[in-house]
């Protein structure tokens, strides 16, 4: 019995390979706009991450200065919301309270857009609340309770 042998190919060695050849060129061509756009969400995610992170940082500012006594702080709440975040961010700081032992700010930051043809991504939102100092100069701008308050024993 003779074993049976596969059909003789007729091409010749690297015949093959110049078929093939720029084929990887091409797939990576088809999947280059997939890897930009995951890309840009990235980065979209990293620029939202930030403006919420902004609008915390602006509210803390803002509620710390308005719940400050009138003589301990020249300074308007929202001049320090505004100072805390980055000058490009765009925000909406109210302040307010109860008008009782603490004051609230809220900062609205509108999430800026990377990604062509999507224009919004809407607003990050954050609060902070503050107590109010219970006496006057209990933020440290008036005198001392007593001389020797905290001095080393004689």
């Amino acid at each position: 019995m003779s074993a049976v042998r596969p059909p003789a190919r007729h091409c010749g060695p690297g015949r093959d390979r110049d078929r093939d050849r720029g084929q990887v060129s091409l797939e990576f061509l088809g999947f280059l706009p997939l890897l930009l756009l995951v890309g840009l969400a990235v980065v979209q995610l990293g620029l939202a991450a930030f403006a919420v992170q902004q609008a915390g940082t602006g509210a803390r500012a803002a509620a710390r200065t308005a719940s400050m006594d009138p003589a301990d702080h020249p300074a308007d709440p929202q001049a320090a919301g505004r100072a805390a975040m980055s000058d490009w961010i765009k925000a909406g700081i109210t302040v307010g309270g109860d008008g009782g032992d603490s004051v609230r700010a809220t900062v609205s930051v509108t999430i800026p857009s990377i990604i062509p043809g999507v224009g919004d991504f809407g607003t990050a939102r954050r609060s902070a609340t503050m107590p109010r100092p219970q006496e006057s100069g209990a933020l440290g701008a008036g005198p001392a309770a007593g001389a020797d308050e905290g001095a080393a024993p004689r």
